[in-house]
């Protein structure tokens, strides 16, 4: 929806309204810049609701100011309430309500949210700034702190203040392809993890960080297979309705996926027009499922804009990737992403997507190695070790270096981990301390394919997918809004046997049984590619001679913790077609894209 900006650094309105200019696609129709109280808040509005400029931000109201991001969806829920305890409105939009419950509740409030937001409230009572990010992280909000001054943003590239490179950060992107919370790249700049507060003393010069929601331990659901149908339908229904509400066009992506399939399916039900509808193809049959999201289309009934793009089509997005994503970030599907969002602006401001089902209803491919793995624990792990030693020496050889590590797994904990941070590191000394912050997540489920979804939910899920999805979008002024990322689908979700969800040969079960209300099932279970590009053919043909101009060694040795000689002959192997290792080149080839932009800045 919009970029925030707060500070209590000695900077003029003109040298604020230059930061905000770096990052003015996020917002394009109103820039608002307030000074008052030795703070400054800075604003950049994409109009969603209530268009009028009574709207505009930061917004004021007695001795409250709000810098805001995303959409409250039930605001229209706590603005009646608000209204019976006595409070009145002058506008129509959400971020009248959420400061007026600011007022009211103080804290209290953010509990009540169901929304994707970042926001800043100064209370001039209290003299303090409380801030808050989404129980998921959809919506970001990074942070520079130090001896008491700070500065906040929905991206990096305005925070200013005496950047230099966290190279601990480093070896986790080379070894995750994205830096998590509360990381970022940048030393003394902190992302603030979801679900959590953070309150600025401003008379003591003190900052905490507080969590208000988090993943709980599971307690299993007693519901029948079809109560469970029921309610996911139900909560599905409600999460889509809510995230209609706007005064500007809307549409829905729409790709060869179930999921996308499904909150395009029940917002044709919901909506009283019809439904505009976007998708992408590629001319390479591998990674196209255009044809299939045109029989969804067609099937559902909506005005769809089909886009087949090639390889000259999603790498001219290349440059913009820098522009858009301030730190080093390695998932590729953000090229099409970016095309995506670029299309989809020619028509509509808002976009429902299908993000987050597979995090909730086990569809990734994760989901099998975990089955494999717990029938590769059957095999006592001195057999295992033996194995890893001496069949990689002798008959695998260069071809098993993360099936030894997998191997090498004493236990599923240890592999779940693994799958998130990588089996075959490319670093010099590998250190998971930071993992210390993700630790906990593996214990929440006696089930291993839980342990897995809850890890993913809160690595994966905000550190790349919302990222990719979040920066993607607003490099085109678009907002994305995911029905399946509502905390009540995911609290929900978690209590359900893994059988509704995932049986071998059958990811998303209960989904399925769902949209099969809507579409076929002879038309859904057709096979699917995902939102991927063929990367590692490009690295070998169409990117080959930009790539190795990235990856000299002169370049390479500037990247902290790299082992060169084990990258280098991975690319070999790459460019030979012995191994894919295209995601290690591809992460690396963007970190030096990105240290040369730094060094020029």
């Amino acid at each position: 929806m919009c970029g925030i900006y707060a500070t209590n650094l000695p900077f003029t309105e003109k040298e604020i309204r230059v930061k905000l200019k770096t990052i003015e696609f996020r917002g394009p129709d109103y820039t608002g810049v307030l000074q008052k109280d030795k703070l400054s808040f800075g604003h950049l509005r994409l109009s969603i609701i209530d268009l009028d400029v009574r709207s505009n931000q930061p917004m004021q109201m007695e001795d409250y100011t709000i810098v805001f991001n995303g959409e409250i969806y039930n605001f229209q829920d706590i603005k009646d309430e608000l209204t019976f305890l006595g409070h009145t409105f002058n506008t129509t939009g959400d971020t009248e309500v959420l400061l007026k419950a600011y007022k009211e509740w103080g804290q209290a409030v953010v509990p009540k949210l169901n929304g994707m937001f970042a926001f800043a409230i100064h209370d001039k009572i209290r003299n303090t700034l409380f801030c808050s990010r989404d129980r998921l992280g959809v919506k970001p909000f990074y942070y520079y702190w130090k001896d008491g001054s700070f500065e906040i943003c929905s991206q990096l590239k305005p925070i200013s203040q005496n950047k230099t490179i966290n190279k601990e950060a480093v070896s986790i992107y080379l070894d995750c392809s994205y830096i998590p919370s509360p990381h970022s790249i940048y030393n003394d700049v902190y992302k603030l993890p979801p679900g959590n507060n953070l309150l600025i003393d401003l008379n003591n010069k003190t900052h905490k960080v507080e969590e208000y929601w988090n993943l709980k331990p599971v307690i299993a659901s007693d519901l029948s297979y079809e109560e469970a149908v029921d309610k996911v339908r139900s909560l599905l229904e409600d999460a889509v309705r809510i995230r209609m509400q706007s005064d500007v066009s809307f549409g829905s992506f729409l790709s060869g996926g179930i999921d996308s399939a499904l909150i395009t399916s029940i917002a044709s039900k919901i909506s009283k027009d019809k439904i505009k509808s976007f998708s992408i193809g590629f001319e390479d049959p591998k990674f196209d499922e255009s044809k299939i999201a045109a029989q969804y289309a067609e099937i559902l009934g909506t005005e769809h804009k089909e886009t087949i793009c090639n390889a000259d089509d999603i790498l001219k997005m290349l440059p913009n990737l820098l522009d858009y994503y301030d730190e080093p970030f390695a998932d590729s599907s953000s090229l099409p992403s970016l095309l995506l969002s670029k299309i989809t602006k020619e028509d509509v401001t808002v976009a429902l997507s299908g993000d987050g089902g597979d995090e909730s209803f086990l569809g990734y491919n994760y989901i099998d190695w975990v089955s494999y793995f717990k029938k590769l624990k059957h095999i006592p792990y001195f057999i295992r070790y033996f194995v890893s030693m001496i069949l990689p020496r002798f008959i695998f050889k260069e071809k098993t270096s993360g099936f030894r590590t997998i191997l090498k797994f004493k236990n599923s904990n240890d592999f779940i981990e693994g799958i998130f941070t990588g089996f075959n590191s490319i670093l010099l000394n590998r250190s998971f301390d930071w993992f210390s912050n993700y630790n906990s997540y593996k214990y929440l489920s006696n089930n291993d394919f839980q342990k897995a979804a809850d890890l993913n939910i809160k690595l994966w899920l905000e550190n790349d997918s919302n990222v990719k999805v979040d920066r993607a979008s607003m490099a085109s002024s678009v907002e994305v809004r995911s029905p399946f990322l509502d905390y009540r689908i995911i609290e929900f979700t978690r209590t359900l046997p893994i059988s509704y969800r995932y049986t071998p040969g059958i990811k998303k079960k209960i989904l399925r049984d769902v949209l099969k209300e809507y579409i076929p099932e002879e038309v859904f279970n057709q096979p699917k590619s995902g939102f991927s590009v063929p990367l590692g053919d490009w690295i070998r043909n169409e990117l080959k001679e930009e790539i190795e101009e990235h990856l000299s060694y002169n370049l390479l040795k500037q990247i902290p913790n790299l082992n060169i000689p084990k990258f280098q002959k991975m690319y070999r192997d790459h460019l030979d077609n012995k191994r894919d290792y295209s995601s290690y080149i591809w992460r690396v080839y963007i970190f030096i894209k990105w240290y040369n932009n730094f060094k020029k800045k």
